[in-house]
């Protein structure tokens, strides 16, 4: 087992890391811009580094200083987290460059995966359902508008190495095409470094259903049961993730899961990874991308199955066994997870930054805060706008509404601007208490009635 690990990241996910490896006795190494000295990953390491000025670019994306601070430490291996360098294949192989173990799969599934175009040509070949479109990428207009005529609208172009939402847009016929490939070719090349985009048929009021599987270096694969995650802004940024869907049958479960293993398996993969699918009305479901590194909201997952994921990752990145098979996986009870960011949905989620001047925590029985924040903390505004996750478990999804409600009404974040009371209207929102949401669920049933 590894003696000492760097977290290449920030924020909550970097507090996860380090509590996972406290529990491991492992010592930990956080990486922190000039913005972020104060930040409580900084506080609960064994060891901080400082890696750069504010920006990005300068710190969290400065792949040198963040190899050169884990050498100088003596750490045996990278944490990278989510986002970031997480999927980012260059910096898989260059922690190996340097004898350093990084914690996630290997560079060649990153790359497979990452590009999203191929990855769809690997999964149809593995027998995996993926939405009908483009085999590769649409090089120019013409060839877009000649396979939009073949597929009909509406329909959605999609970066290949895109995540997060962007570089994606919806086109309902054919006077919006060209300005909309235009539109998504710039996002991903600004985004992504990479222009390549492909065309997909256009789903209509999916469900999103994500799959965790875990995988270790002795050929063993396994899948923890999916996550709901299809309440999302218009830009594809979730908002609340459940476990389980209301909408899978036992059957269908098993059939998704069966589909999970196999895409994991197609590109040999090993580490925690997500296969997402959307779900349409009639129960097809299809492979819509892999995002090959921990979730923000595999909280929800482990609540169900009480399987701590993160130090999974850690120990298959030390060539260890998974400590669990699929038969040892049971789904108990239901849990929600409300992504509490310093948004105004007001103001259309405008970006709110300050100090926070009060702090209030909801706790309880089957209550759990996954934050970096505190009393005092100066909020930087180089950052994603996410502050804390809140997840609750209940016996049933009745009971986890119920305690999600308290729990919200308990929250108060004082200082700067959050999303708290418009998570309280999707837990008292009629639709999604009777589980009838899909990902355009904030659009048709929420934001259209706030006016």
């Amino acid at each position: 087992m590894f003696k000492k690990i760097l977290i290449a990241n920030r924020g909550e996910i970097a507090l996860r890391i380090i509590r996972a490896c406290r529990e491991m006795k492992i010592s930990t190494v956080a990486v922190y811009s000039q913005a972020d000295a104060d930040s409580l990953h900084v506080k609960l390491a064994d060891e901080a580094v400082c890696v750069g000025a504010p920006s990005n670019k300068d710190s969290y994306l400065n792949m040198p200083n963040i190899i050169s601070a884990a050498m100088i430490t003596g750490a045996d291996a990278i944490h990278p987290g989510y986002a970031y360098f997480s999927e980012q294949p260059s910096f898989a192989d260059a922690c190996e460059a340097c004898n350093l173990v990084f914690i996630g799969p290997q560079a060649s599934a990153i790359e497979k995966m990452g590009d999203k175009a191929k990855a769809r040509e690997i999964m149809q070949s593995a027998g995996v359902p993926v939405i009908p479109g483009t085999k590769g990428t649409v090089d120019n207009e013409q060839e877009a508008f000649r396979t939009a005529q073949k597929m009909g609208y509406p329909l959605l172009i999609k970066a290949a190495a895109g995540g997060g939402g962007r570089g994606i847009r919806l086109v309902q016929n054919e006077e919006e095409l060209a300005k909309a490939l235009k539109v998504a070719r710039a996002e991903a090349e600004s985004s992504f470094g990479n222009p390549n985009v492909y065309i997909e048929k256009y789903i209509e009021d999916p469900r999103h259903i994500e799959f965790q599987v875990l995988a270790d270096k002795h050929g063993h694969y396994i899948h923890l049961g999916e996550r709901e995650c299809s309440i999302q802004t218009s830009r594809h940024q979730k908002m609340v993730e459940e476990a389980p869907s209301v909408a899978l049958t036992s059957s269908l479960r098993q059939k998704m899961g069966e589909a999970a293993v196999k895409a994991a398996k197609a590109v040999g993969y090993c580490s925690a990874g997500t296969v997402e699918f959307l779900l349409d009305k009639d129960g097809n479901f299809y492979f819509m991308e892999m995002n090959t590194r921990v979730q923000v909201e595999h909280p929800v997952t482990e609540a169900v199955t009480g399987v701590d994921i993160v130090r999974e990752m850690i120990r298959i990145a030390a060539d260890e066994k998974l400590s669990i098979s699929q038969k040892d996986v049971h789904i108990n009870g239901h849990s929600i997870e409300c992504r509490i960011t310093a948004e105004d949905p007001e103001n259309g989620f405008a970006p709110s930054v300050g100090k926070i001047s009060n702090l209030i925590l909801p706790g309880g029985l089957g209550v759990r805060v996954d934050s970096h924040i505190y009393a005092g903390y100066d909020l930087p505004p180089y950052y994603d706008p996410l502050l804390a996750k809140l997840i609750v478990w209940g016996r049933d999804r009745n009971e986890a509404i119920a305690r999600m409600t308290r729990c919200l009404g308990e929250f108060e974040i004082g200082g700067i601007k959050t999303n708290i009371e418009f998570h309280k209207k999707i837990m008292g929102n009629a639709f999604f208490r009777k589980g009838d949401i899909s990902t355009s669920f904030l659009r048709r049933r929420m934001l259209s009635t706030a006016a």
